[in-house]
Parts: C-alpha cells; structure tokens; sequence
C-alpha cells in the first residue's frame, strides 16, 4: 500500500510540473501592452480555454497529492 501512494505521489508531482510550465506567462499581457501587438476575439478567448483547462488539471492533482501525502502520514498520527 505504501509503494502505491508513493507511485501515486511521483506521478502526481510530474504532472503537476508539467501543467505549470506548460501555463503562459502572466506578463504577455504587459509586454504587448508596449509592443502594440493585438490579438483577436478568438485567439484571446481560445487561450484562455487552454489555459482554463491547465489550472484545473493543477488544481485537481494537488488536491490529490496532498490527499496522498495525509494518508501515507496518517498512521504515524494514530499511532502516537
């Protein structure tokens, strides 16, 4: 059972690597701000979407890494 949440836990962590680094940078919108470049209504919102989707997927796995990281300590707590 431990060899399991801790399988659980690697996975968990690589994928939420990835889905951060895979997220744009927060300072696209400033740096266009002074190049003057624009986008349109589709590829705004269609980034967004990609985006949308990045920070659920990280949400959703951090939730589950640290669930993961309760119940690998939890008997340590009932034991004392």
């Amino acid at each position: 059972m431990h060899n399991l949440l801790i399988g659980i836990q690697i996975v968990c962590a690589i994928i939420i690597v990835i889905s951060i680094l895979m997220q744009p940078s927060k300072m696209d919108g400033f740096t266009n701000f002074f190049s003057g470049t624009t986008e349109t209504f589709y590829s705004h919102n269609k980034g967004k979407t990609k985006e949308a989707k990045l920070a659920k997927v990280t949400i959703v796995f951090a939730v589950i890494f640290a669930v993961v990281v309760i119940l690998q300590n939890l008997p340590k707590f009932i034991q004392q």
